[in-house]
């Protein structure tokens, strides 16, 4: 099976968008692909359910008929780091949940997208780091990394960083966040120079865009073999 955790170099610099283009990439190369937000802070109550923004776009990009409650097993009301939010909540963010839905989605599809939440080190709560989910499902790891200023030091202290707590690196993505940016191509020659995995693509700043419509713009490994 194909499995990747995404996390990026800071908040809200495109982790959600790259996840669901890579779902889509991967269901138009005839693959089940399903992707999952083991804990997403910031959500709405749906139908008496709370309910995650970036969890419901994994859902719908991904293989259909996938219960929300394997996609986000975490799903906490406020949008906070995940460890406050928990805590409001009156929830202990564990592994056993996480695993046994990650388990029940693999046994349904060929490609797992796991996404993860803000940059690599942000805590999932008082006693649980990414690092550690990443560990017990033995996953790689995709870097997003949002092009601004300030992206070459970003990417690549989370580079380090996800080396150092023992994860591998197999790739990151270039996502376009700030269209004012000046000399883009030469920051991202610049990456590709110093990054110790491979660029899979960079997404274009296009707000609103359908992950679909910008699959093109990536390479994933396993699939170009």
């Amino acid at each position: 099976m194909f499995s990747v955790y995404v996390t990026g170099t800071d908040t809200g610099i495109g982790k959600t968008l790259a996840s669901c283009t890579l779902l889509h990439a991967l269901r138009a190369h005839g693959l089940r692909a399903a992707g999952m937000k083991p804990v997403a802070s910031g959500c709405e109550r749906i139908d008496g359910e709370w309910r995650n923004a970036d969890a419901l776009a994994l859902q719908a990009a991904g293989e259909p008929g996938i219960a929300y409650a394997d996609i986000n097993p975490f799903a906490l009301e406020h949008p906070l780091a995940p460890e406050l939010a928990a805590r409001d909540a009156g929830i202990d963010v564990a592994l056993p949940p996480i695993l046994d839905a990650h388990a029940r989605l693999a046994a349904r599809a060929d490609a797992l997208i796991v996404e993860g939440v803000g940059g690599w080190a942000a805590p999932l709560s008082a006693s649980l780091m990414q690092a550690d989910l990443v560990r017990a499902l033995r996953l790689p790891v995709l870097l997003v990394v949002g092009l601004r200023l300030g992206c070459l030091n970003h990417a690549l202290l989370s580079a380090r960083a996800i080396a150092a707590d023992g994860a591998h690196l197999a790739g990151w993505i270039a996502s376009h966040v700030d269209p004012a940016m000046a000399r883009v191509d030469d920051n991202i020659a610049m990456l590709r120079a110093r990054m110790p995995a491979p660029c899979w693509g960079v997404l274009p700043h296009a707000p609103g865009a359908d992950p679909a419509a910008i699959a093109r713009h990536l390479r994933i490994p396993m699939l170009a073999e």
